[in-house]
């Protein structure tokens, strides 16, 4: 059962996909087109990365099929390691491997007879905005890149929420990674970190994660392959690696930050838009939170985005 969250529209057919990445890791993507879609000419395309720990059943998929409505050839992926997607172990998470996911989705959406390759976008929902910025950077077949929600996960690893980690706590836990990887090497098995989203909340909860749950651990956005959760090893690559260093790079390609007025992660879509060089634009939802950028559909800009593509990939 692949446990879509969301139902099919029946303006658009949805067909599973694969193909390898560089690393040789098999990603499994949907592939979304308008019921009547013609073949037979090249269209504007846009992959869609999902949430850090989400799958293409949930966010993606949900954008990926609205987009398909309005015309573009949209794809929505699995990250290596994770979902359908090959890798193991299970649940590894990577700063390179990641960003190469998006590369890998290019490399598909280009070889198809009706794509047009100068006409390939992206949208990154969550720590995937950071993940296809960072491909930009170095992609330059990606013509245009929205973001929604973003969250740059190097920096939330090696600095803290709202940059709060100090040198002291960084160290110590850098120290209990290293003893952690004496641990997996060991037992041959990595070990996950704590969820993301608890299976238990309640008003008491830290409200980033009552948000977190209230979507990933209730029928509303839940998926047995989405679990919120890493080996916890990984965060020593994101805690090394800083993902948006030539972000200014990126123009005169266009970028547009979309993130919610009242999300956790606001400022990590104000700060990038401040680093990044002209064109670029910064649209905030109105009483948005993080994850109704997932998947309310009445507070998801889709106008916008078409606007954006449109103008965009012209």
């Amino acid at each position: 059962m692949d446990n879509y969250i969301f139902d099919l529209d029946e303006n658009v057919t949805r067909t599973p996909v694969s193909y390898k990445n560089r690393f040789g890791i098999t990603i499994a993507a949907d592939l979304y087109l308008s019921k009547d879609f013609d073949d037979s000419r090249q269209h504007p395309a846009i992959m869609i990365g999902p949430p850090y720990s989400g799958v293409k059943e949930q966010g993606p998929g949900i954008y990926a099929q609205n987009l398909a409505k309005r015309g573009f050839v949209a794809l929505a992926f699995d990250p290596s390691y994770n979902g359908y997607s090959a890798g193991e172990p299970r649940h590894v998470s990577s700063p390179d491997i990641f960003v190469e996911d998006f590369s890998a989705a290019v490399d598909y959406l280009g070889t198809r007879d009706f794509v047009d390759r100068e006409r390939i976008g992206g949208i990154g929902l969550c720590g995937s905005g950071g993940f296809l910025l960072s491909a930009a950077q170095v992609d330059r077949r990606i013509k245009a890149v929205a973001t929604a929600a973003m969250v740059d996960i190097s920096r939330m690893a090696s600095k803290g929420p709202l940059d709060s980690l100090t040198e002291e706590e960084r160290n110590a836990y850098l120290d209990t990674l290293a003893q952690q990887r004496y641990d997996d090497f060991l037992n041959g098995t990595p070990v996950l970190g704590p969820r993301g989203a608890p299976i238990g909340f309640d008003e008491n909860t830290d409200p980033v994660g009552r948000e977190f749950g209230e979507f990933y651990s209730t029928p509303r956005g839940y998926h047995p392959n989405s679990i919120t959760q890493f080996t916890l090893t990984s965060s020593m690559s994101f805690m090394n690696f800083p993902l948006l260093t030539h972000i200014k790079s990126i123009s005169p390609r266009p970028i547009l930050f979309i993130t919610g007025e009242d999300a956790f992660s606001r400022y990590f879509s104000e700060d990038a838009y401040k680093e990044a060089a002209e064109p670029k634009e910064l649209h905030l939802v109105p009483g948005g939170n993080h994850v109704d950028l997932y998947d309310r559909t009445d507070a998801i800009p889709f106008d916008k985005l078409e606007e954006f593509f449109t103008k965009s990939l012209a």
